[in-house]
Formats: structure tokens, C-alpha cells, sequence
């Protein structure tokens, strides 16, 4: 099952996306038709390669708006201190490190976003200030949880 939780900025670029793809579709259809018109289909380079990007783009034009329509926006995690989707935590294990809890499609590793799905997200959820988990072996201990970004 695909899980659409995702960040409003990432609801933002899929619109984008999917207004600029329907600005290209007919332009790429117009080509296609216009490339239909040299002869043999099977031997057609260019009617072929047309076809298949409006294969693609249209594809893609159904993920979107799948995505789009299916939404849960994350602004923000729990409001009673306790760790959830939207989520920022700072933890410790030796060091401060700051993570985000996000969906799965919005996981970025080098910007701390990490999955509620992953072990450590999975772990955190529902968790408060002060509690400790336990991950792969590692303990870390929750030193703040907000719902801010």
C-alpha cells in the first residue's frame, strides 16, 4: 500500500510537475501526429520516440494526480509533545543529531528526514522528551520533540 503522507512543499512540486507536463502533452501529441504523417509507423524513428514519451509523460500525468488527490499533508507533528508524522526530534547517542519525521516519499537522509516507517522513526512515534529508544543495538535518548520545521 502506498502511503501518501507528505510534506507541503513536496504537494507543491508534484503540482508544478503535473501543470508543466500538461503544457508539454499536446505539443508532444502534435509531433506524434506530425510524424505519423511521413509513412510506415514500424520504420519511424520519430513517430516512435514521440509515442513513447507520451507514453511516459502520461504515466507520469497519473502518478501525480493520484498522488495529488490521495494527499495527507504533514504540517506539523502532535501538538501534545509527543513525537508523530511531522515531527522534528533531536536525539542523542554520543552526539546531538536532528531529525524530521516524515512519509515515505519525502525520506532525504542528508536533510535528517527520515520515514515514520524506518526503525528509528517507527521507534520514536508516539514517544516523548526524555524517553529512550533502542535501534539496531543503539540507544538514543529523545532530548526534544517539536512540530515545527
Amino acid at each position: 500500500m502506498v502511503d501518501f503522507h507528505v510534506l507541503p512543499e513536496t504537494l507543491e512540486r508534484y503540482r508544478r510537475e503535473l501543470f508543466e507536463l500538461k503544457k508539454r502533452y499536446p505539443i508532444i501529441k502534435a509531433e506524434m501526429q506530425r510524424t505519423a504523417e511521413e509513412g510506415d509507423f514500424s520504420e519511424n524513428a520519430g513517430y516512435q520516440a514521440a509515442k513513447r514519451e507520451l507514453r511516459r509523460v502520461n504515466s507520469r500525468m497519473t502518478i501525480l494526480e493520484d498522488r495529488i488527490t490521495q494527499a495527507i499533508v504533514i504540517d506539523g507533528g502532535p501538538s501534545d509533545g509527543s513525537i508523530g508524522i511531522g515531527s522534528t526530534v533531536v536525539l542523542h547517542n554520543g552526539q546531538e543529531k536532528l531529525f524530521r519525521i516524515v512519509g515515505p516519499l519525502d525520506v532525504n537522509l542528508l536533510f535528517g528526514q527520515i520515514s515514520y516507517r524506518s526503525p528509528l522513526g517507527a521507534a520514536l512515534m508516539g514517544k516523548r522528551t526524555g524517553d529512550e529508544v533502542q535501534v539496531n543495538n543503539v540507544t538514543w535518548k529523545i532530548i526534544r520533540v517539536g512540530a515545527d520545521r
